[in-house]
């Protein structure tokens, strides 16, 4: 009887500090990409750093730097977005 229990407490300890958290990041995750919309400054998980321009149903086309170069992106390769902030003036 004591050896169930353990292995009950086991996958128990199992399932809430490994299962459980991946399980909440994999939908912050999605919720992340879904939530993506035009303006918002995204960096991949390769480090491309730029602002969204398009958005369609699986990529989106991200506008990089002062040279205006595009290159479209699928979205599971977003990795965070942070707000846009405006450009100091000189």
């Amino acid at each position: 009887m004591d050896y169930m229990l353990m292995i009950v407490l086991m996958v128990a300890m199992f399932y809430f500090f490994i299962m459980r958290p991946e399980s909440k990041r994999k939908k912050d995750a999605q919720a992340l990409r879904d939530s993506l919309a035009v303006g918002d400054e995204v960096t991949t998980i390769g480090g491309i750093t730029g602002t969204i321009c398009a958005v369609k149903e699986a990529t989106i086309v991200v506008e990089t730097g002062a040279d205006r170069v595009r290159i479209e992106l699928a979205k599971w390769a977003v990795s965070s977005k942070s707000a846009q902030t405006a450009e100091p003036t000189k």
